[in-house]
This record gives C-alpha cells, sequence and structure tokens, in this order.
C-alpha cells in the first residue's frame, strides 16, 4: 500500500501530466462551450440550436477552422433546468477551459449561467429572448434573439396601423412569457394602448378557456397578444378559436417562431400574427434584401442536413457561432478578453436575425427593423399586409 505521501506525490504527478496535455490539446483546438435545452420542454428551441452549431463547426473545421486552430464544440443539455444550466455552465469554465460560449436556450438558464461566466471572464453568447440578459448591460454577455420588448413594440406598431388600441393580454408565466407581460406593459402607453384585461396561465396547464372567456367578455377588447413560449401559446390559439374568437386578431411572440406551433395550432393558427426574423420568410424576400443569401443559404443547408424545416431559434444559433468565430479571426488571439473586446466591436453583421451592429452599451446590435410582421396563411409564414 502506497504511504500518504506517496500517493500525494502520484496524484500530483498525474495532474500535471493532465494539464501538459490539456495544453496541448489547447493549442491544437479551440474550445467553445454550449449548454442548450436540446431535451425537455424546450425542446423545440435547443434542439435545432443544438444541430446547427454542430453542423456548421464541422463545416467550419473542414474549412481549415479558425485562423488554422479547429474548433472543439463541447456541448451540454440542461434539459431546461436552470440548476444544471448553471452546474455545466461551471464545468465547462473550470474543467473543459473553454474559450468562449455560445448557447442558453431559455431566459431562465441563461440568467443562471451568467454569474459564472462574468466571474470567470469568459464570453458569453445567449440564445434567450428576454431583454434581461443584456439590459443592464453585462461586460462578458451578449444575445442574438430580438428582445421581447422589441416584440411588445413590433406588435403594437402594427396594432396601431389597424387603429386597434384596446388589448386584452394572457401570458405564460415562464421565464419568458412573464419578462414579455412586463414589457408590454411597460412600452404600451407610447403606442396608445390600453391593457383592459390581464391573464395568465402556468406553463403546465392544458386549458385556458377560462381566462380566454374572461378576455372575450371584456367590453371593447379589440386584439389579443400572448407573451409566451412552448406549448403553451397553441393551446391559447386552439381555445380561442373554439371560443369563436377568430374575429378579434391574435398575436403571438417570436417565441413560437417554428413550424411545430402551426402544426400544433393546427387550422387556428390561420390569421395569427407574429414579428419574427427573416429566416421564416427568407423566399418571400425581395432579392435586394441583404440578409436573402444568409437565410435562404441556411433554410437550404440545415433542411438539407437535418430533414427538418427550419427555425429562427437555429437560426439564433447560427448568428451566435459566426458573430463569435468573426470576433476570433479578428482578435487572431484565443483569449477571451480579447475576444470578448471584438464581439463587443461587431459591426455590419447580417445573420439571420438581421444586421447587427454591437457598442459597449448595446450587447444585442438590433434594432426594430430587424423584426418582420408574419402572418400564418394556409398553414405557412407570409409577410403581413401593413395595416390591414
Amino acid at each position: 500500500m502506497k504511504s500518504p505521501s506517496t500517493l500525494k506525490f502520484v496524484l500530483a504527478a498525474g495532474a500535471l501530466g493532465f494539464s501538459f496535455a490539456g495544453a496541448a490539446q489547447a493549442q491544437e483546438t479551440i474550445k467553445i462551450g454550449s449548454v442548450l435545452s436540446a431535451t425537455g420542454p424546450a425542446s423545440f428551441l435547443g434542439e435545432p440550436e443544438d444541430k446547427t452549431l454542430r453542423l456548421y463547426v464541422d463545416k467550419i473545421n473542414e474549412a481549415g477552422g479558425i485562423n488554422g486552430k479547429k474548433i472543439e464544440l463541447v456541448v451540454y443539455d440542461d434539459g431546461g433546468d436552470a440548476n444544471k444550466a448553471r452546474t455545466f455552465a461551471t464545468r465547462l469554465v473550470e474543467d473543459d477551459e473553454v474559450v468562449a460560449m455560445v448557447g442558453g436556450t431559455t431566459t431562465g438558464t441563461t440568467m443562471a449561467m451568467i454569474p459564472v461566466f462574468q466571474d470567470a471572464e469568459v464570453p458569453f453568447i445567449s440564445l434567450a429572448g428576454a431583454i434581461e440578459v443584456v439590459d443592464p448591460v453585462r461586460e462578458y454577455v451578449f444575445k442574438t434573439p430580438h428582445t421581447d420588448k422589441m416584440a411588445c413594440e413590433k406588435i403594437f406598431e402594427d396594432l396601431k396601423k389597424r387603429n386597434l388600441t384596446k388589448i386584452g393580454m394572457i401570458s405564460g408565466t415562464d421565464g419568458f412569457g412573464a419578462s414579455m407581460r412586463a414589457q408590454c406593459i411597460k412600452v404600451a402607453p407610447n403606442y396608445g394602448m390600453e391593457i383592459a384585461i390581464d391573464e395568465s396561465y402556468g406553463p403546465r396547464d392544458s386549458d385556458m378557456t377560462a381566462q380566454l372567456t374572461k378576455i372575450k367578455n371584456t367590453p371593447g377588447v379589440q386584439a389579443v397578444v400572448n407573451p409566451g413560449f412552448g406549448q403553451g401559446p397553441a393551446i391559447v390559439t386552439r381555445n380561442y378559436a373554439q371560443l369563436g374568437m377568430t374575429g378579434t386578431p391574435l398575436y403571438q411572440s417570436h417565441g413560437v417562431a417554428s413550424k411545430s406551433f402551426i402544426e400544433l395550432a393546427g387550422p387556428a393558427a390561420e390569421g395569427v400574427r407574429l414579428p419574427a426574423a427573416a429566416l421564416l420568410v427568407g423566399d418571400k424576400l425581395p432579392e435586394n434584401d441583404p440578409q436573402k443569401k444568409v437565410v435562404t443559404d441556411y433554410k437550404q443547408t440545415y433542411e438539407s442536413a437535418t430533414k427538418q424545416p427550419v427555425s429562427t431559434f437555429g437560426g439564433h444559433a447560427y448568428d451566435g457561432l459566426f458573430i463569435l468565430v468573426e470576433a476570433m479571426k479578428r482578435a487572431n488571439s484565443t483569449d477571451p478578453q480579447k475576444i470578448r473586446d471584438e464581439i463587443e466591436k461587431t459591426k455590419g453583421f447580417v445573420g439571420t436575425g438581421g444586421i447587427v451592429t454591437m457598442s459597449p452599451t448595446d450587447h444585442l446590435g438590433l434594432d426594430l427593423s430587424a423584426f418582420r410582421m408574419l402572418e400564418i396563411k394556409n398553414g405557412d409564414w407570409n409577410l403581413a399586409q401593413s395595416g390591414s
């Protein structure tokens, strides 16, 4: 049996050997981390993100990597659990020693991970929707999706064009739904909107008829707005049709911008409007639209590789990865601080979500023009006709 001192020596030697091997590997590859909700209730978001990252990391490596170095992608699946997300974030920093992170499928998991990457000074590009991810600005935290505040503004802008000013709101109590609800209440007066009734539902609720009946019976309600993601908005849409409310326009958020929402909601989705990225209507964009080539190329590549319809959520991962890759190329370094600085200098990046220009005071880099107002017609996405 080894003495305690001998055992300590063996362990130390093993640790040194491991660190030497890790250092050698670090010189050969660039480690990028990702924590995604590839399974669980948010899998319709996380799965396309996961597939997108793996698909394009392989393509980048086949083309020679970043400045001659291959990317090593380290991915963990948090199943939508914020506590697991934080544990995996710590593992990425302490054990995997990643130089940057692209992930964070939901607002809840993202907010749980932010302190880990902030403390470790590792740049984190989130794929979550809520404005609280980047407001207030944190030095090492960025994001690619449009914010919930922008979604409220785009919806209210469209309602105003249609001369609809009195709305009923029904929101999910999940992190994104609650955050967007708060943002809608905050910006409503700027657009002359009156929220006549404000209802909510839980993430496991399977019937929202009671809440929608209250909205239906509220005098003067001209439109319904539903902040939320997951199956909840599809249930709201079906119940809304069952109650014969289709004469009252229904607006969803960009949190349901995938074909799975249309499939879940079925015929009830007809006429529903929502703000979303140009990606969903790439083939309907004019030829001179600067995003057309990017979104049609991504759509073709993704659908050819996965045999599944494209969603804006995979697009968020595409944008996050390539914002990071371009920043690394400019930095010509794997130093997290230098990478962070170059992410913040991103200017005129044409992505699936819009044209991104970041700054020290803006870690999103998108304005309201990056959102397109869509309407579901004949089971597909279409650009909504302004004012109609």
